[in-house]
């Protein structure tokens, strides 16, 4: 065990009374409806944690996806969409790609049990068909087993904000087209609410929270219609290290700022 690791186990106590203290602020009635989620840090984890292969943070970071998702359970969050892999991170070289894919593909095989009994449809978005085969084979039959449910799990893979913008606006236009409209009525006719209609998850409602790990304070492209009027939390620690802590806190600061949405 190393030092980190010591010092984690020492402060677990203080992290639980902070907790408490917390959940006595937590506005329960103004939680948000859909959380976002930029799952970063893992390189620097595994450097700072002095491990031998990147792989093993991703393993680290697999493990706290599924303690998260426990947590959004217990709070009842209508909505998550988790982003674990950009389309930019597709053109990285094999060597450091196919160690975080086999992770991921480990990590969606177990999806469908983690959610069996929490009411949850299961949804993937992004550039699916430039994955790994084997990767997007696994999604797809995750996808096809989870069932229907209330609340909305989305996991983003090989997912470009901008991508999916533009994505959104050929379906828009080659629908539009279908129906024999000239360019001059097919410019009329589109506004925000239709475009919407085309984004990969349009029966999701816009997102409430983004919560982004690692100190970076950037969107990086995430979800960028959806998060027009989002509050942030840009949290310090690394995805691999994100405690429950972390999350009541953001939260917290959530229920008491006061939404305005360009107002």
């Amino acid at each position: 065990m190393n030092l980190n690791s010591i010092k984690a186990v020492v402060k677990k106590p203080l992290y639980r009374v902070y907790e408490s203290r917390i959940l006595r602020f937590l506005e329960r009635d103004r939680l948000p409806g859909h959380i976002g989620v930029i799952l970063d840090g893992h390189r620097r984890y595994a450097k700072a944690e002095g491990l031998d292969e990147v792989r093993d943070s991703y393993e680290v970071g697999a493990a706290k996806f599924f303690e998260f998702l426990e947590w959004t359970h217990e709070f009842d969050i209508h909505a998550i969409t988790c982003w674990l892999l950009s389309k930019e991170n597709l053109e990285r070289p094999d060597e450091e790609l196919l160690p975080l894919c086999e992770v991921l593909g480990g990590l969606v095989d177990r999806l469908p049990a983690a959610i069996a009994n929490h009411d949850i449809e299961l949804r993937f978005v992004g550039s699916l068909d430039l994955l790994p085969p084997d990767l997007a084979a696994k999604a797809k039959r995750a996808q096809d087993v989870s069932g229907p449910g209330s609340r909305r799990l989305t996991i983003a893979l090989g997912y470009g904000g901008r991508q999916e913008i533009v994505d959104a606006t050929k379906d828009m236009i080659t629908r539009l087209a279908d129906e024999g409209l000239a360019a001059e009525a097919i410019a009329e006719k589109v506004d925000a609410n239709m475009l919407a209609s085309h984004m990969y998850n349009p029966d999701v409602p816009d997102l409430d929270l983004v919560i982004r790990t690692s100190g970076e304070a950037r969107l990086s492209g995430f979800l960028l219609w959806q998060s027009a009027y989002a509050e942030f939390a840009f949290v310090d620690v690394l995805w691999p290290e994100f405690r429950r802590v972390d999350f009541l806190r953001a939260l917290r600061e959530f229920t008491h700022r006061q939404r305005r949405f360009g107002k």
